[in-house]
């Protein structure tokens, strides 16, 4: 009894395994646009990577200039020098303009005469305006200056009848 039920489920794992084989395989079109980082400011730089990509390509997005991907590995994939067709990955760095605005953008890949979109492949995000820092140049105005100095007369006022109040209950 126990020798069928390990047979049946062994030969349903060798199924599952067998089914999904050849699909892993028969990548013949570029798939899996992947940018790192998903999130990146103006003048970062973005790694794009294609499977599927034997020859290399080109990446383009409203975010950056076209970039070449240079295929990794030969572009062979799983195959090595067996001359089959694999499913090669092809890389390549952008650079985000200066000038893009915050947002996600998408990626359009050519690729082995193929073209192909990954919608909101990343996003960027709005730099800092740094030395502003949000002070103004007119300083404070008097409105300022009167409520700053009644807050600090408040706390002096309440200060004083609580120290009173406590020196006059330790007389009792």
């Amino acid at each position: 009894m126990r020798n069928t039920r390990a047979l049946a489920v062994a030969g349903a794992a060798v199924a599952a395994l067998g089914l999904s084989a050849p699909a892993a395989v028969a990548w013949e079109t570029p798939s899996n646009i992947t940018a790192l980082p998903s999130v990146i400011a103006p003048g970062g730089q973005l790694t794009i990577t294609v499977d599927g990509c034997r020859s290399g390509g080109t990446a383009t997005s409203n975010a950056f200039s076209p970039t070449r991907l240079s295929p990794v590995g030969g572009g062979k994939g799983n195959e090595g020098d067996r001359g089959g067709s694999g499913n090669g990955t092809a890389r390549g760095t952008a650079v985000i303009n200066s000038d893009a605005r915050p947002g996600p953008y998408d990626i359009t890949v050519d690729c082995n005469g193929r073209r192909m979109t990954k919608p909101q492949a990343f996003t960027v995000i709005g730099g800092v305006r740094g030395g502003i820092g949000g002070s103004t140049t007119t300083g404070a105005t008097p409105t300022d200056v009167a409520i700053g100095g009644g807050l600090v007369a408040a706390a002096v006022v309440g200060g004083g009848v609580f120290w009173m109040r406590r020196r006059a209950e330790r007389r009792i």
